[in-house]
């Protein structure tokens, strides 16, 4: 059974950083999916944070994080992180990691983020 694992979530000042952390298990071979994370606000719906393609050549990141967000992945490891820098209140949410291959979609549970003095 496929499983995506988040870790690495916490409380915050703004300002600060924190880096997540998605470990893949149960037999799905990361090197053929594009990586993503995404993010799920109170009362909002599901965004794009950022997304790697299976070998790294390429990632996307939303214009809210630019800059300050980086996705990254070791294929090797199963593991897919994102480093994210100079947090603010707006980027408070609970942080969800996927893996798309085609039709193929795999989620995680999430990871909370919360930002706040």
């Amino acid at each position: 059974q496929v499983q995506l694992v988040e870790s690495g979530g916490g409380l915050v000042q703004p300002g600060g950083s924190l880096n997540l952390s998605c470990a893949v298990s149960g037999g799905l071979s990361l090197k053929y999916y594009a990586m993503s994370w995404f993010r799920q606000a109170p009362g909002t719906g599901r965004e794009l944070v950022a997304t790697v393609s299976s070998t790294s050549i390429s990632s996307r990141y939303a214009d809210s994080v630019k800059g300050r967000f980086t996705i990254s992945r070791d294929n090797t490891m199963n593991m897919v992180y994102l480093e994210m820098n100079n947090l603010k209140p707006d980027d408070t949410g609970v942080y969800y990691c996927t893996a798309l291959r085609g039709s193929d979609r795999y989620w995680g549970q999430g990871t909370q983020v919360t930002v706040s003095p």
